[in-house]
């Protein structure tokens, strides 16, 4: 035995060390070196610290991130852990191009790679990965590449991982994809993939996960699905997917995930589906499925998650429902469940999601129900009623409750404070009354508060101290009292619209470093809009109408460059409108910068439907689709003079309305330059001369309005002007002509033209009824809720239009 120690500390004595090879050394400090010049800005969380082991004077197997491999003849690298190197501490713009992977691509013995989170933008370098053609695991999602994959990755055979999630790719996935036939896991979400699904990914029968979700994707499911035996893992989620559900989905007895929400899919939920004994999670929601929601899905006994809402499947309400599984999310939103909410979930003891919204459903919140301590409760939209049980706030797993739109009243519950985990607390629309408790102040990690539309009243509680609280909506109440400030300096929404309060707005509204959203409409605030407003210059929406507000507008309101929705109307300011106007760079170009809720808040609301109120016009807006608004409304005011040209600049405008003021002077050409314009209204000024021809550039057009003013001359035709065939909205000029308002102008009027003139008239005004401009923006998942301006109303089903 001493002998063979001896012998084996010999063999390490004279054994040369094994160091990896000196090209990889310096292709890896090559790389540092690059990233340093890359990222090097004192706003940066510098890579130094991350690579800080990488040197010239040791062996780079040694180093941090680095792996190498342990044959005894020889030490290469083969896997590289370069994930969020670069990591952003502020706003300030970086650019980390493709070209830096250069490097890496000298280490052909690489057999992982991982580029996560890098920020790293361009196209990927096809003949660089040419070269790492041992790769077995490549990861570069959460990065900002773009083009297409190029064809060399799909020539890497050892390839078993690939996952480009999360970047801007597009145009169409190859075919050549099918030819990776040792992948396991293919993961190219969240990015811009059109076109078909290639049929060729059914050649790749080793495939585990297959993740394809948030992308283009439109068609059918390929029917080459059908040989992917060994797949646990189907995402197709969140694309344009169409036609029924294929039957040979229940031939693939390995699925464990099954995720096709948010697609146009048709027809039933098919029978096949019962024969997949492993299935943990079936999402199909938000699809045009139909047909009696199947009993045989409550027998599948591993199933832990359903999500089967915002279909057109019906509810059987006779079927009695033993379930055979425990779940710990189940979502029925608008499946037709009537009467109390069913008693069979009261065994669901698992339970940590439950979303019932949007049916209609009866009676009061079950005591059940209070006593199963589930995470999300979402029932809004329903027919609820009764007061909210005490017990329900002493729960220490409550995270979201949801009940706006029902019948709940009452006073809150004074105890409301002790739901200290609550992140998301909705009671909107509902007949609660009486004061708001001061425990709620209590609630730190609460996120977003939306009391709106009941009928408290009083003082609102203190939330200097609730850190987070980052979206508030107490509007269309009864609360009385100065304009209340006492909330966290970082609330991104607040909307005390339509209430009681009065006095002048308070200078502590500048404290609010982070709001973006600022509604106080239909209050009775005194005094002038102050000069001070101008601090707060993160503000994209400020409603303002209705409040009584006096005096010209400061100057400093067109310091708010990223303001995009400015609703001063119904006021009683005074002056011209001033050519600063122009310059509202948020409604010129839009920010599409509006904040949302953290990713953390995993579960699905759907907030109010919101509709912009327009004279004479109704337009439907999404709460999560402020980004690609932009709105303007100055009207029954007394402002006086020429309006501006400069408004022509404002060219991501999509409503504009300064009528009912003392406006003289003509029409501006430059308003034919609002290209985005929808509704346009400038009726009940003194406006006078032509309307200008450049307005039939308005391709986009619905609703202008020119009406009680001294405009004179021929309407112009073109374009959307055509479809202008409303008399009301020319009524009372001094002498409009056209076939608009079928008012023949005199120089037309010889026997001859004013025969063909009349029938291309009446031809126009037939053909302008059906040409008109649609729209409508669709609510998408997240948090973001809006008022004052707009009306709230229940959100349709979007996959009913």
């Amino acid at each position: 035995m001493g002998k063979l120690s001896l012998l084996l500390a010999l063999l390490i004595l004279f054994t040369p060390s094994l160091c990896c090879p000196e090209y990889q050394k310096q292709a890896l400090l090559e790389f540092k070196s690059s990233l340093i010049k890359t990222t090097s800005s004192p706003s940066l969380e510098s890579p130094v610290v991350e690579l800080e082991s990488w040197n010239s004077t040791s062996d780079c197997c040694n180093w941090n991130r680095v792996i190498c491999s342990t044959r005894f003849h020889s030490r290469t690298v083969i896997a590289l852990h370069l994930d969020s190197l670069v990591s952003m501490r502020s706003m300030e713009p970086i650019v980390v191009t493709s070209t830096i992977l250069t490097p890496l691509f000298r280490i052909r013995s690489l057999m992982l790679l991982d580029m996560e989170g890098n920020q790293i933008q361009g196209e990927l370098p096809g003949d660089g990965f040419a070269n790492l053609s041992r790769l077995v695991y490549l990861d570069l999602k959460n990065n900002h590449f773009n083009g297409s994959i190029p064809s060399q990755l799909f020539h890497l055979r050892y390839l078993r991982y690939l996952d480009i999630s999360g970047s801007l790719f597009h145009g169409i996935l190859s075919g050549e994809v099918g030819s990776l036939q040792n992948l396991q896991v293919l993961k190219l979400e969240e990015n811009f993939f059109g076109g078909n699904i290639p049929k060729e990914i059914g050649n790749m029968t080793k495939l585990q996960r297959l993740c394809l979700r948030s992308n283009k994707f439109f068609g059918e499911i390929p029917s080459s699905f059908s040989y992917l035996k060994g797949l646990e893992e189907l995402d197709l989620r969140d694309n344009s997917l169409s036609m029924n559900i294929p039957i040979f989905i229940g031939n693939l007895s390995n699925i464990t995930i099954l995720a096709l929400s948010n697609n146009w899919l048709t027809g039933g939920i098919p029978s096949s589906i019962k024969n997949l004994t492993k299935l943990e999670t079936l999402q199909l929601e938000n699809n045009l499925l139909s047909g009696e929601i199947p009993p045989w899905l409550f027998t599948i006994e591993g199933m832990k998650r359903l999500f089967l809402g915002g279909n057109h499947l019906t509810w059987n309400s006779n079927a009695k429902i033993e379930p055979k599984f425990m779940l710990s999310e189940l979502s029925m939103k608008s499946c037709g469940l009537t009467g109390e909410i069913p008693y069979w979930i009261s065994k669901q003891k698992t339970l940590e999601v439950l979303d019932l919204s949007e049916n209609k459903l009866e009676g009061m919140f079950p005591q059940w129900l209070v006593e199963m301590e589930v995470g999300s409760i979402v029932l809004s939209n329903n027919s609820l009623t009764g007061s909210l049980p005490p017990r329900l706030f002493n729960s220490q797993s409550l995270l979201v409750l949801s009940l706006s739109q029902n019948n709940f009243s009452g006073e809150l519950p004074n105890n409301i404070g002790n739901a200290t985990s609550l992140i998301v607390l909705m009671l909107a629309e509902n007949n609660f009354s009486g004061k708001v408790p001061q425990s709620i102040s209590n609630i730190h990690y609460l996120l977003l508060l939306d009391l709106s539309s009941n009928r408290f009243f009083g003082n609102l509680p203190d939330f200097s101290s609730n850190d987070m609280l980052s979206f508030i909506d107490f509007s269309s109440n009864e609360f009385s009292g100065e304009i209340p400030t006492n909330f966290s300096q970082d609330v991104i929404l607040l909307a005390l619209g339509k209430n009681k309060f009065t006095g002048r707005l308070p200078r502590n509204l500048t404290n609010m470093s982070k709001l973006e959203h600022l509604d106080i409409h239909d209050n009775k605030i005194t005094g002038e809009l102050p000069e001070f407003i101008s601090q707060i210059s993160t503000l994209q929406v400020l409603n303002l109408r209705n409040t009584t507000l006096q005096g010209s507008l400061p100057n400093g309101i067109f310091k708010l460059s990223r303001l995009q929705i400015l609703d001063l109307s119904n006021n009683h300011l005074v002056g011209n409108i001033s050519p600063k106007f122009g310059n509202f760079a948020g409604m010129i170009e839009t920010s599409n910068e509006f904040s949302s809720v953290p990713d953390f808040v995993t579960i699905s609301i759907e907030l109010h439907y919101l509709i912009v109120i327009w004279k004479k016009s109704k337009r439907s807006l999404s709460s999560h689709n402020l980004q690609l608004y932009s709105l303007l409304d100055l009207s029954m005011n007394k402002l006086f003079g020429e309006i501006p040209a400069s408004l022509g600049r404002l060219k991501d405008l999509k409503l504009l309305n300064i009528s009912h003021n003392i406006l003289s002077g003509k029409v501006p050409i430059s308003l034919g330059d609002l290209e985005s314009l929808e509704t346009l209204d400038l009726s009940h000024n003194k406006l006078s001369g032509l309307i200008p021809q450049s307005l039939a550039k308005l391709q986009e057009l619905s609703v202008l309005d020119v009406s009680n003013n001294e405009l004179t001359g021929k309407i112009p035709i073109g374009g959307q002007m055509d479809t202008m065939n409303d008399p009301n909205f020319f009524a009372n000029n001094s002498g409009l002509c056209g076939m608009q308002i079928q008012v023949p102008c005199a120089k037309e009027l010889s026997p001859t033209e004013s025969s063909k003139d009349e029938s291309k008239e009446t031809l126009f005004l037939w053909e302008g009824v059906a040409i008109g401009y649609s729209f409508g923006f669709f609510t998408a998942m997240g948090i973001l809720y809006h008022t004052g301006y707009f009306v709230p109303k229940p959100l349709p089903n979007h996959r009913s239009q």
